[in-house]
């Protein structure tokens, strides 16, 4: 059987809708793109011990987990076996120790394993704290620093001027 060339395009418009489809709904199931939902449950508890909230949001209120999020799926994938081993420490600490999963813990209990965390693996621990950091006062633009939070905090003006734009071009730039 052949098809005019009307029947075809048709065709292969209704393929690509349902591919298209089959794709959002692959993404919509899990709304991490590097992490597993497990893995960022216990990761944004460790990321709320390093930026707890107080009268301000904490890192995971202010978007730092998202921010670490895409950067592992980016420009940090590198260090992704990084964030998944020190992850399953974690949670392996809290389960050896409580009883339970990192998350299930007291906060007490929660902020003791960060503690354990930062000595039994140093390395993970350093680069996790960097990484929250850089999502907790960074630009908005990456996924952190929800609503500018972390500049509203210090007092800033939002956003931020960086570069030429900070310094008053009337006089050539000489102030």
């Amino acid at each position: 059987m052949f098809l005019s060339r009307r029947q075809f395009v048709a065709a292969g418009a209704l393929g690509s809708v349902s591919v298209a489809a089959g794709c959002r709904i692959a993404r919509t199931r899990d709304a991490w793109e590097a992490l597993t939902s497990q893995q960022a449950l216990i990761l944004s508890v460790l990321c709320d011990q390093i930026i707890p909230a107080d009268e301000f949001p904490g890192a995971t209120q202010a978007g730092a987990l998202v921010y670490i999020d895409r950067q592992l799926a980016r420009h940090y994938s590198r260090h992704l076996d990084a964030y998944r081993d020190g992850i399953g420490q974690a949670e392996a600490l809290s389960r050896k120790r409580f009883g339970s999963g990192l998350a299930d813990a007291a906060p007490s209990q929660q902020f003791d394993i960060a503690r354990a965390l930062e000595k039994s693996n140093p390395a993970f621990f350093s680069l996790l704290r960097q990484h929250t950091m850089e999502g907790f006062y960074g630009t908005p633009r990456h996924g952190g620093n929800r609503d500018g939070v972390s500049w509203h905090m210090l007092g800033l003006a939002e956003p931020p001027l960086r570069g030429r734009a900070q310094y008053d071009l009337k006089d050539g730039g000489r102030s």
